[in-house]
């Protein structure tokens, strides 16, 4: 008789079996974690640690909000000039008209063409088109600045403002990436540092 004749003795594994408390081959052992999972203590992909694909770190819901400050500012200037050259001041239309399609052309020419605005600029950032594009293309860039012409609608259309830029800014804070619901609607676009 050979070695490999006689019957495993009770209480030893056959041969292949892994023995009890030890993980058969390609498991993870106990406190290892699995392939594609975070060690312990570590974040996963993109909450903070990981830059996203491509090595662009995205901006922040602060930065972004000082950038669109400052471009509001901008349009705000233009804007008023247009309303004090054309004497329409108290036409409700007009003065909605001014703003949202003004902001709208101006976010919309300038992202399209530098791939920034002056704002964003100013603190160093840029928009990326969808799968890190230097810059959104003309139509990526006007769904993604669909909410700055909500202020055309009479009456209601700065309420109607308002809620959108409150859902932009949750979603771009409750995102990894950092990107908002009109990012996300433009097919993927994303403010970035640099």
């Amino acid at each position: 008789m050979t070695t490999g004749d006689y019957p495993p003795q009770p209480g030893q594994p056959q041969y292949g079996q892994p023995q009890y408390g030890q993980p058969q081959y390609g498991q993870p052992q106990y406190g290892q974690p699995q392939y594609g999972q975070p060690q312990y203590g570590q974040p996963p992909y993109g909450a903070g640690g990981y830059p996203p694909p491509g090595g662009a770190v995205p901006g922040s819901l602060g930065m972004r909000f000082l950038a669109r400050l400052i471009d509001g500012i901008i349009v705000g200037i233009v804007g008023g000039l247009l309303v004090a050259l054309t004497d329409s001041m108290s036409n409700v239309w007009i003065t909605g008209l001014f703003t949202g399609a003004l902001s709208f052309v101006y976010y919309v020419a300038f992202e399209v063409t530098q791939g920034w605005t002056p704002g964003k600029k100013l603190l160093g950032m840029s928009v990326r088109g969808p799968g890190g594009a230097p810059k959104p293309t003309a139509s990526q860039s006007a769904i993604r600045n669909l909410f700055t012409l909500l202020p055309i609608i009479p009456f209601i259309g700065g309420l109607l403002g308002v809620i959108a830029i409150i859902v932009i800014a949750v979603t771009i804070n409750s995102s990894p990436t950092k990107q908002g619901k009109h990012d996300e609607m433009a097919g993927g676009t994303q403010v970035v540092k640099g």
